[in-house]
């Protein structure tokens, strides 16, 4: 999946000249936690972080009083707090790779940007994740098989089949080998929900013909009300 299918291409920006104070409200009422910094071109310059803001701060020990406060805040240009070495991201690179550049260097988002360095979108980590909901299949199947099978043609259609002989639609399937075992791969299927009669006769059969690795249902009702409520 590339970039530009899951981006936010309407991206609210800020000029350089643009106050602490000023970034501060626009953060807040847009509820995001970074501001692209572009010039009148549209060219990116930086990128100004709720942390950035934060850190900027005076600190609440401070002997200034609210109005010398307000007053360095107005003063103070975002220019002055941006990071200005950025990583980014093209919009016809993949979403993995993008979801690389995050977690190498501890970010939770990347501009987006075209090859006249123009602003183009912005994706973040909400948006990698609403990636890894689709590709799993989660809200279209509640139940997921894992297995270790030998690497070999056939071996997940040999799966498949019996899950399909059941009344089972698969939903989605992922494999990968860098946690397998020499010689396996490690299949995630995920399957249409079963009458609880058809599920146990599957798991039986599965766990006597493949080594399953673990089977687990989610719960998708409880996504509402999913909380500890701590006693007061």
């Amino acid at each position: 999946m590339l970039v530009k299918g899951w981006m936010t291409d309407d991206v609210i920006t800020a000029g350089e000249d643009t106050t602490m104070m000023k970034a501060f409200i626009i953060m807040k009422e847009k509820k995001i936690r970074s501001l692209p910094v572009v010039n009148k071109k549209g060219r990116l310059l930086g990128i100004v972080t709720d942390r950035d803001l934060r850190d900027a701060s005076p600190s609440k020990a401070t002997t200034l009083d609210v109005y010398e406060l307000n007053y360095l805040i107005s003063t103070i240009k975002i220019k002055d707090l941006m990071t200005k070495n950025l990583v980014f991201v093209r919009p016809d690179e993949t979403v993995e790779f993008a979801a690389i550049l995050m977690l190498e260097n501890k970010i939770s988002s990347l501009p987006v940007i075209n090859d006249k360095d123009s602003l183009i979108g912005i994706i973040t980590q909400t948006d990698i994740f609403k990636v890894l909901i689709n590709i799993t299949g989660v809200y279209t199947g509640g139940i997921q098989f894992a297995f270790s099978l030998e690497d070999r043609p056939g071996s997940i259609r040999e799966v498949t089949d019996v899950i399909r002989s059941y009344g089972g639609r698969v939903a989605s399937l992922l494999s990968t080998r860098e946690t397998a075992e020499e010689g396996c791969h490690n299949v995630y299927i995920r399957t249409s929900p079963l009458p609880e009669d058809k599920l146990r006769g599957l798991v039986k059969e599965l766990e006597e013909k493949f080594v399953v690795l673990y089977t687990s249902k989610d719960l998708l009702g409880e996504v509402e009300s999913r909380r500890i409520r701590i006693p007061g």
